[in-house]
């Protein structure tokens, strides 16, 4: 779907934004964070929650259901995002990392893990919304060759089921494999069920009985 102003975010985030005098590194973080959130308000985004990276997290996420989450994360955003990619591994949404961690090298670890965008600083507020447009339509993107490769799959798998239920017909019964083939579709189309659940209702029965 298109980003718009329905989009739900939650932002995954340190509990204060409070810095001490003289942080000159935490007082970047701070501006960060607040350019982020300005960004977000002014393109139209709805931020549901800002939550803690904590044991609630998983459960905190299913009570929202949002449409996308932002880590917006301090130095040390390997630990963050490990704990917001398996909060979110039932039911996968779109991540997008904001951080002013330099420290590239795990970045690749982070999109396989399924972080689908990686933003690293001196973002501007008025850029939030492009790069929430294409993290969406990537993660979208994602998720139907994720679709179609299950999809493919399980159409291997209900093939190989019927052949096995096929060749256990031909066997006990001596037929030929048309026949065989014909029992099971008939039997699918009597009982409301697929070809493939018929068959493993077939194989789990021989399997019982060797």
């Amino acid at each position: 779907m298109p980003a718009t102003e329905a989009t739900r975010i939650v932002i995954v985030a340190p509990d204060s934004l409070v810095t001490e005098p003289g942080d000159d590194a935490a007082e970047l973080e701070v501006e960060r964070s607040r350019s982020l959130r300005i960004g977000l308000l002014e393109a139209g985004y709805n931020i549901v929650a800002v939550l803690p990276v904590d044991t609630f997290l998983p459960e905190r996420l299913a009570q929202l259901q949002p449409d996308m989450i932002i880590v917006d994360a301090e130095s040390q955003a390997r630990d963050t995002l490990e704990h917001v990619v398996m909060a979110t591994r039932d039911a996968r949404r779109p991540i997008v990392l904001f951080t002013d961690d330099s420290d590239t090298t795990h970045v690749r670890a982070a999109i396989a893990a399924g972080v689908t965008a990686y933003v690293v600083a001196g973002l501007a507020p008025e850029r939030v919304k492009p790069v929430l447009d294409v993290a969406l339509a990537r993660f979208e993107h994602e998720e139907t060759l994720r679709k179609e490769l299950a999809d493919a799959r399980s159409q291997l798998a209900d093939r190989k089921v019927v052949d096995r239920a096929k060749g256990l017909l031909m066997q006990r019964h001596q037929i030929g494999e048309p026949e065989a083939y014909a029992r099971i579709r008939k039997a699918a189309m009597d009982k409301g069920l697929k070809m493939a659940d018929i068959a493993r209702r077939i194989v789990d029965a021989a399997d019982l009985l060797m």
